[in-house]
């Protein structure tokens, strides 16, 4: 027998049933005020599928606990639909008419048209309004007072040719979907995170991994006692406008409730913001108010929270959900406080992160986000707090210590430690621990044997060579920030065509050890030369005044001082093809140990 079996139940209710359900409150949908993402043919497709009596998958929902309130009494949990929420929201919207919302947060009706002759299911258009032999909106057949005889009469009446008894049969076959039985798997409110995420996988033939911030957020939008619902609204819009901010005049014009509420009000400076540097997802904002507010750093723990739950005692209560939900509240209004988020990305931006393309884990932004906040609520003073928080952001990102698919067990222990020993005593563990000599001399060299340029140590790489405003390569003018905002791109020291023309195949020519951030015009004139050839003419341009290679650089010293803040090796001016493995190995140390300078010297 499967260990899961006496966790949840699997029954079967008629359409009506769930329908009615929603209606009533018993059944939550969190998913019902966020904009619907199905395309309206799969709405269509869903009721031919009830039509012709196709199973549409099951549902699942997860009861919410049953509460101990502050009389002594219980009050008995919602069930929250945790998957099929799309289904159930079509659903709605076909059978009983009602509103969803769309991409632009506007509400608006889907209606499905039918066609009795054929037995055809359509999105409605003006043609089909047009056509007699359309029902143009299913909805209206299903309401109570709907009669089934004058239906068929007023369709008879627009189509006399078409055999009575048949039109019959098939509106009383279409009427039928609200019959229809629908599977649901029903999950016991005992059940933790891990579990409920485990029988999800298992039971969920898309194979869809529904993730913790999403059972989080249900929790938040099913709890209206809580202010839930705005809470939940408030994460979205923000989340939204902190990509687009022209989201502002949406929401203002069409959620005119929301709009009146001060959550509007401390997001509205987004309404300006073009820093891309940080974009959050509800996941992230919640995340960062876990480890800031709570101090814990599960997602499981923040459900459990969120119902109420005494970890002492193992039951639940109303007096914690209460308090819990007051303190995500305040949390959440930290975060999105304009000082706060745009004080974080200063710091971040004064580590040399001037480009969202050099930061290769929101894990690490998250906890560093979480740590800033959590620092300033202690009372650090402000240039502690930014001297802690740039430190262990780039010592995240060096260390991949959050890196991986489950980042809650390292955000736990950091914040633990934060909370039991102090800052100071955090970081000097972390570093202690982390940044051996090993590190620094062996493991950030063979960090750099790759091809992927997303690694997170180039871009390390490049904001110690903004920090330490590095020229570009053979420029003696233009940084390495200039050319990363404004002109320039990545090229190859030793020129891709070059060894793609000595048999090089793309994983070999492309590795970062050759990259530099170069200007282009002095990339072109490079051309395919090996760099002993075009490293003698520019000597030769310094010497005698030959011909230009686009570099300004007027003299040896310049020349190898360029080399230097590049991790060129000097010995590349004598180098062709035959060299190219041993330019890539000496290349690697030297950029560790400017990476080793950056981090133990200039943050």
């Amino acid at each position: 027998m499967s260990p899961f079996m006496s966790k949840y139940e699997v029954h079967n209710q008629p359409v009506e049933v769930i329908l009615a359900w929603l209606t009533s409150g018993e059944i939550a949908i969190p998913e019902i005020q966020r904009p619907f993402v199905w395309d309206t043919t799969k709405v269509r497709d869903l009721l031919d599928s009830l039509y012709q009596g196709f199973p549409i998958g099951y549902l699942i929902t997860w009861q919410n606990p049953n509460v101990r309130l502050k009389d002594g009494k219980e009050s008995y949990g919602k069930k929250v639909l945790i998957d099929g929420q799309q289904r159930v929201t079509a659903l709605a919207a076909a059978v009983l008419g009602c509103q969803i919302i769309n991409a632009e947060y506007r509400e608006t009706r889907i209606k499905i048209a039918f066609n009795p002759l054929r037995e055809e299911f359509e999105v409605c258009n003006p043609a089909i309004e047009n056509d007699a032999s359309w029902i143009s909106d299913i909805a209206p057949l299903y309401s109570s007072t709907a009669n089934t005889l004058a239906i068929l009469k007023s369709y008879m009446a627009l189509n006399p040719t078409a055999d009575q008894d048949s039109i019959f049969a098939t509106l009383q076959n279409l009427l039928n979907i609200k019959s229809r039985q629908i599977g649901i798997i029903e999950l016991a409110h005992e059940l933790d995170i891990e579990t409920v995420t485990e029988i999800f996988i298992r039971i969920n033939s898309k194979g869809v991994v529904l993730g913790q911030a999403d059972f989080a957020m249900s929790k938040i939008a099913s709890s209206e006692e809580y202010n839930g619902p705005l809470i939940r609204n408030a994460i979205d819009y923000f989340c939204h406008m902190a990509v687009e901010p022209g989201f502002y005049t949406t929401i203002k014009n069409v959620d005119t409730e929301f709009a009146k509420t001060d959550y509007f009000q401390m997001m509205s400076w987004l309404k300006n913001e073009n820093d891309d540097i940080y974009d959050p997802d509800y996941s992230d904002m919640l995340r960062v108010v876990l480890i800031s507010k709570f101090g814990r750093g599960k997602f499981s723990d923040l459900v459990n929270l969120l119902s109420g739950r005494n970890f002492d005692t193992r039951t639940f209560e109303s007096r914690i959900a209460e308090e819990s939900f007051a303190t995500l509240e305040q949390g959440i209004r930290d975060y999105m406080r304009e000082a706060n988020f745009k004080r974080f990305l200063m710091i971040v931006r004064s580590a040399g992160f001037i480009d969202a393309s050099f930061i290769r884990s929101q894990s690490a932004l998250n906890f560093s986000y979480a740590l800033y906040l959590t620092l300033r609520d202690q009372g650090y003073d402000s240039g502690s707090i930014e001297r802690w928080v740039r430190r262990w952001f780039v010592m995240s990102l060096l260390t991949g210590r959050y890196s991986g698919g489950a980042p809650d067990s390292a955000f736990d222990a950091d914040i633990r430690g934060l909370k039991a020993n102090g800052m100071e005593a955090l970081m000097r563990n972390a570093e202690a621990m982390l940044l051996t000599d090993t590190f620094w001399d062996v493991t950030i060299a063979q960090g750099l044997e790759t091809s992927v340029v997303t690694s997170p140590l180039w871009g390390v790489f490049l904001a110690s060579q903004v920090k330490k405003k590095a020229k570009g390569f053979l420029s003696r003018d233009i940084t390495v920030e200039e050319l990363v905002l404004h002109m320039g791109d990545i090229h190859h020291v030793f020129p891709k065509d070059f060894l793609k023309k000595n048999g090089l195949t793309k994983g070999k020519y492309n590795q970062i050890a050759n990259y530099v951030y170069m200007q282009s015009e002095i990339n072109i004139k490079i051309g395919k030369k090996a760099p002993r050839v075009y490293f003698q003419v520019i000597e030769d341009q310094i010497v005698n005044g030959g011909m230009k290679l686009g570099s300004n650089i007027t003299t040896i010293e310049e020349l190898k001082e360029n080399l230097e803040m590049n991790c060129i090796p000097d010995s590349v001016m004598d180098m062709d093809f035959d060299n190219y493995e041993e330019f890539l190995a000496s290349r690697r140390i030297l950029m560790a140990r400017y990476m080793k300078h950056y981090y133990l010297e200039v943050l």
